[in-house]
């Protein structure tokens, strides 16, 4: 069964930034998801950012990602690129991740 984009963003729903209560795909950080066939699974290959360049958790959400990605039945690997272009902007974020900054008393 080949693996799709929708489960990669749904298993990236999982990874937080440990400052903000939404997920990376709901922030609007996931630019690129691209699936492409391996020798005993899939390959996935995705790009993006976080909310500001020099984050000091560029490090463990990229890493969190990965594992998240892994996760999914089917996966033969998964490599992580975080971008810094173009640049987040809060704009980007769903309305589900505005819901629940709001929840938070955020004003978005």
């Amino acid at each position: 069964m080949a693996v799709t984009k929708e489960q990669v963003l749904e298993a990236l729903k999982n990874v937080y930034d440990p400052e903000i209560p939404v997920n990376v795909v709901d922030l609007g950080l996931v630019y690129r998801v691209e699936v492409e066939p391996g020798t005993q699974g899939e390959r996935v290959y995705v790009e993006m950012t976080l909310t500001a360049p020099g984050c000091p958790m560029y490090g463990p959400i990229g890493a969190s990602a990965r594992e998240a990605i892994l996760q999914i039945p089917g996966v033969e690997d998964a490599m992580v690129n975080v971008v810094w272009d173009p640049p987040w902007q809060p704009s980007m974020i769903t309305e589900d991740g505005k819901k629940v900054l709001r929840g938070f008393g955020y004003q978005i």
